[in-house]
């Protein structure tokens, strides 16, 4: 597969990866042959990047850490949980603990994988999508740093939760800039009133948005007086708003990661950041890239401990019937760079 701006694909094209609509179904599946009707929509709904078959990459895998059926549940229990907030009605902690025992079941099984977080959005599916991302990769880091079980649920539930102070909050609100009505302290306050769950889940939510050098919200609280949890929360967050443009501009694995380490000791956790870049894939399978030797390939495997050293395929050759494809691994020719992300 090969993951593409949805602007270059054409009619005709099979689509390499499920598309799920806000409330976990399948809006279209792995395999279809997209119309130029489809191809229209999926720009319309706000999909930017998609994931296309490609016979010359048919043997690359997304490694995905959670599979089809977890991401469907997730995202379908956060639709639900959020629309029953939103409207008044109570909620299911143990519904939500259940989804998160499916999400941390496919997190230990894969724990030798980076996560490529890649999941295709829509307008519909952000806010959701966003949450099981933040989730999973606020999982894999407290996995990471030694958490047992319990603590990584509770870290996971507070991922998965952090922003449902959100819901209900009218767009630009400005409560980001007023500490008393920031939506941290209505989460906080939601997650609170269910007695099913740790106290430690409502202070996650409360504290996310807080900074290491104190200038962060609601109560610019610093340091270690930030809770692990929220702190590992924050690191998360940030990577998913970077990439997926919810701070600005939408960017690249890899400009995140750099954007995040200028964070470092200042809004972010200098010892969390060390596990989130041994846990992030920098350079997703089944990216096109042009190396340091003026060639260009796709990326096809990653290396667990040196995400930014994957393995590329590339074709050398002087004409099409010529060619000889192979793959070149960073971690063995450490002279060689990616210099570009091409889309």
């Amino acid at each position: 597969m090969k993951y593409v701006d949805v602007e270059s694909v054409e009619a005709g094209e099979l689509l390499g990866k499920t598309i799920y609509s806000g409330n976990g179904t399948v809006l279209l599946s792995a395999g279809v042959q997209l119309t130029v009707f489809m191809v229209n929509t999926l720009k319309r709904i706000g999909v930017t990047m998609l994931y296309i078959q490609d016979e010359a990459y048919k043997d690359v895998d997304t490694e995905d850490i959670l599979d089809e059926a977890t991401k469907k549940a997730v995202i379908n229990e956060m639709s639900v949980t959020l629309e029953s907030i939103r409207s008044g009605k109570d909620w299911s902690p143990k519904k939500v603990a259940i989804s998160i025992d499916k999400l941390l079941n496919d997190v230990l099984n894969g724990r030798e994988l980076l996560v490529q977080l890649t999941d295709i959005r829509t307008k519909d599916n952000a806010q959701y999508v966003h949450a099981m991302n933040v989730c999973l990769l606020s999982s894999v880091i407290g996995l990471n740093l030694g958490l047992n079980y319990a603590q990584l649920k509770d870290l996971a539930v507070g991922a998965l939760l952090h922003d449902i102070g959100k819901v209900g909050e009218p767009p630009g609100s400005g409560s980001a800039a007023n500490s008393s009505l920031h939506h941290t302290w209505k989460g906080f306050e939601l997650i609170k009133s269910k007695r099913e769950f740790n106290l430690l889940v409502a202070h996650t939510a409360l504290q996310h948005h807080e900074h290491v050098d104190g200038s962060g919200l609601p109560r610019g609280v610093k340091g270690k007086d930030i809770h692990l949890f929220a702190r590992i929360v924050s690191a998360a967050n940030t990577y998913d708003n970077l990439i997926n443009g919810l701070s600005g501009r939408s960017m690249l694995p890899h400009e995140a990661c750099e954007e995040m380490m200028a964070m470092s000791g200042t809004k972010l956790d200098r010892d969390i950041l060390i596990e989130f870049n041994r846990s992030v894939s920098v350079y997703p399978n089944g990216t096109a890239v042009r190396l340091s030797t003026r060639e260009t390939g796709v990326i096809v495997r990653q290396h667990r401990g040196l995400p930014g050293r994957p393995v590329i395929r590339v074709a050398r050759g002087s004409t099409r019937y010529d060619l000889d494809v192979i793959e070149v691994d960073l971690a063995q020719h450490t002279t060689v760079f990616i210099e570009a992300v091409l889309m």
